[in-house]
C-alpha cells in the first residue's frame, strides 16, 4: 500500500510543473538522501532544463560515506552542491552560471532568472527558498514549512530571491513515484519523514532503522539507551527504552468479570522515541545509501 501511495496533489503537482517548464530557465533539486531521494519521474518530466542538486542534512550523514565525488551529481554530471550550513550559499551563483551557459531559446529577451525548486516530500525546498530571501533580500519567509511531508500541496506563485541577479524561485509540492523501485527504497524515504510514519507503522521504520544501524556499525544507540550490548531484535529494544523512560499506556481488557484497567508498556512511544532521536542526530552520523 505504501507503495503505490501518490496523493491527488501530487498528480496535481507533477501536471502544473510540466506547464510551469516553458517559463523555467533551470531547474534546483533538494535531496536528503543522495541516491533513493531521487524521483525519476521528475527527472524525465522536467529534465530538458539546466539541473543543480543541492544536498541537505550534510551535518547528519556519515563523512565516510560519501557516494557522490566532488565533481559531480549522481545520475548525470549535474553541478551540485553539499549544505552543511542552512543556507547554501552557492546555489545562486550556480544557477546564474548555468543559465547564462546555456540557451534559453523564446526567453533569450528576458533579463530575470525563473527556478523550479523540485523534490520528494519533506526536503527543505521551502526552507531553501525562504533562506534565500533572507540572505539576500533580508526578507522574511514566504511560503509555509513543517517537518511532515505535504505542506506544500501545489505550484506556488514565482518568490524573488535576489536583486542582482534578479531571480524568482517557485516553490512545488514533494512528489513521489507512483510506484516505488522497491520497499528498501520506501523505508529509506519514510526514515527521513518523505512518507507519514502512520502509512508505514512506527514499530517497521523502527526495526529497518535497527538493521540499519547495526549493518553499518552505529552503535551510537547502545550507550545512549544504556544498553548492555547492542542487539539484533527490536523488542527488547523498545522494551527497555519504555521500561527507562516511564512510557506506560491504559489498556482495557475484557474478563468474566468485567473490564479491567492495566497498564502496559507504549511500545509505539518507544519506537517514535527511538526514529526522532535518529531524525535528529542523536544516534551518530548515518548515510541511509
Amino acid at each position: 500500500d505504501v507503495a503505490s501511495w501518490f496523493p491527488r496533489h501530487m498528480a496535481k503537482g507533477l501536471r502544473q510543473m510540466r506547464l510551469a517548464l516553458r517559463r523555467a530557465d533551470c531547474l534546483v533539486e533538494r535531496r536528503h538522501i543522495p541516491l533513493s531521494g531521487r524521483n525519476p519521474a521528475l527527472l524525465e518530466a522536467l529534465g530538458i532544463r539546466p539541473h543543480v542538486l543541492v544536498l541537505n542534512k550534510m551535518d547528519l550523514a556519515d563523512p565516510r560515506r560519501q557516494p557522490v565525488s566532488a565533481g559531480a551529481g549522481p545520475g548525470g554530471g549535474q553541478p551540485w552542491a553539499q549544505s552543511d550550513s542552512p543556507v547554501p550559499l552557492q546555489v545562486v551563483p550556480m544557477v546564474a552560471r548555468l543559465v547564462a551557459d546555456g540557451p534559453r531559446y523564446h526567453r533569450a529577451e528576458s533579463s530575470e532568472h525563473n527556478i523550479l525548486v523540485i523534490g520528494v516530500p519533506n526536503v527543505g525546498k521551502s526552507s531553501l527558498i525562504n533562506s534565500l530571501r533572507r540572505l539576500y533580500l533580508k526578507k522574511g519567509k514566504a511560503t509555509a514549512v513543517g517537518g511532515e511531508p505535504g505542506i506544500t500541496k501545489a505550484v506556488l506563485s514565482r518568490i524573488q530571491v535576489c536583486e542582482k541577479p534578479l531571480m524568482y524561485l517557485v516553490d512545488t509540492p514533494g512528489v513521489l513515484p507512483p510506484k516505488l523501485g522497491d520497499v528498501e527504497t520506501g523505508m529509506k524515504l519514510a526514515l527521513c519523514g518523505a512518507i507519514h510514519d502512520h502509512l508505514v507503522g512506527e514499530d517497521v521504520m523502527a526495526d529497518y532503522l535497527l538493521y540499519t544501524l547495526n549493518k553499518q556499525q552505529q552503535f551510537g544507540y547502545v550507550q545512549r539507551y544504556g544498553l548492555g550490548q547492542p542487539c539484533d531484535h527490536i523488542e527488547p529494544l523498545l522494551k527497555h527504552m519504555a521500561l527507562a523512560q516511564g512510557r506506560t499506556q491504559k489498556v482495557k481488557v475484557l474478563t468474566g468479570t468485567g473490564n479491567v484497567n492495566m497498564m502496559m508498556l507504549n511500545y509505539p512511544a518507544a519506537a517514535y522515541e527511538f526514529l526522532r532521536d535518529f531524525r535528529a542526530g542523536r544516534l551518530g552520523r548515518v548515510t541511509l545509501d
